[in-house]
């Protein structure tokens, strides 16, 4: 069974609209934080006062990560591949973007991009900042050319509970309908995975999916996952994402970006080295949409929680209690468009310990 990153840059630049993109409490020290409204969103500056996620390693199970992007680089530890190994034994790299062929492929800029908005380095006068400034970022390569097997992530999480990590980003997921695989148990490895991770103290973070289906995709679906659904910068629910509906009602959201609208409408993010896109103008950077997008943000956030000394519970509970419903203004209360709500960092820092 393949899976793909839940990856929606294809519509980017074909609205005429303007999008909101005020200036926030982002660092002036980023050249592109004005663009980045996910950000104030989420009220990540007003929580940076609290906690800026030092000390705390955040996984990105995904397609890899540019090493030696300048707004990622100093803040990487060792990473693993584990797709496109072939006849090599598992791991056989170090989670680069490009993998063991050495050639990256336009659809693996996805997993740069995702370990952007979690942690890029802030105040550097280059690029973005991330969620978690000061967190830093463990690489794992387990998709080739925006794909790969539920064997390749389950190892992927594996290794990245088994090294260090406090915090899983799972920005993919599989097709709407295979839910029943795992609840069959006709496939298990990513499902194990995360039940594996949890029982070691790691929160793991899974995009929702893309489809406007009704449930979670898997692995956000499995027990053990917080899914994330996107929203775009009205705060309204992105028309291509999933709805959060799974059984342990585990579910926030976060900005994922329009897809409808302009650059600026999406989400604002590191890529490989000269991998931006012509339409959007900064070779280092782009901007992508997605329940991708999404989940890095609370990855972000669960990394700040993590600082703070709370255990892998009270990082989902001060996430879900904090959350905040939009026109409502409700908090931690469940809808099926938000789940329990869009995650509020500056809330969540101040929940009891």
């Amino acid at each position: 069974m393949r899976m793909r990153a839940l990856i929606t840059a294809g519509l980017v630049g074909l609205s005429v609209f303007a999008t909101q993109t005020a200036a926030t409490a982002q660092s002036a020290g980023d050249p592109l934080s004005a663009k980045q409204w996910g950000l104030a969103q989420i009220r990540a500056p007003e929580a940076w006062t609290s906690s800026t996620g030092a000390g705390q390693i955040i996984a990105v199970v995904d397609t890899g990560v540019d090493l030696g992007h300048p707004d990622l680089a100093p803040k990487l530890v060792p990473g693993a591949t584990f797709a496109g190994c072939g006849a090599q034994p598992a791991p056989c790299g170090n989670g680069d973007w490009r993998g063991v062929d050495g050639v990256g492929q336009q659809v693996d800029s996805h997993g740069t991009h995702v370990a952007g908005i979690a942690a890029a380095v802030a105040d550097n006068g280059i690029g973005i900042a991330g969620v978690a400034p000061d967190a830093r970022i463990m690489p794992i390569k387990a998709l080739e050319n925006g794909s790969g097997t539920f064997a390749d992530i389950g190892a992927g999480i594996r290794y990245a509970a088994d090294h260090g990590a406090n915090v899983v980003n799972l920005s993919l997921g599989a097709q709407p309908g295979s839910q029943l695989l795992t609840l069959l148990g006709l496939t298990t490895e990513t499902k194990d995975a995360i039940a594996y991770a949890r029982e070691r103290g790691v929160v793991v973070v899974a995009s929702a999916g893309n489809e406007t289906a009704p449930l979670c995709d898997t692995p956000s679906w499995e027990a053990g996952a917080l899914c994330v659904t996107a929203t775009d910068a009205d705060e309204l629910h992105s028309v291509y994402s999933n709805l959060g509906i799974k059984l342990d009602t585990k579910v926030v959201a976060a900005p994922g970006g329009s897809s409808l609208q302009d650059c600026d409408g999406d989400i604002w993010s590191t890529v490989p080295r000269g991998a931006g896109s012509p339409d959007c103008g900064q070779g280092d950077y782009d901007a992508f949409a997605g329940t991708s997008m999404a989940a890095p943000h609370v990855a972000g956030v669960a990394a700040l929680l993590g600082a703070q000394g709370r255990n892998a519970d009270g990082v989902e509970q001060a996430l879900m209690h904090s959350a905040r419903t939009p026109l409502l203004e409700l908090r931690g209360v469940f809808t099926p468009l938000y789940g329990y709500g869009v995650v509020d960092a500056a809330a969540a820092v101040q929940q009891p310990l």
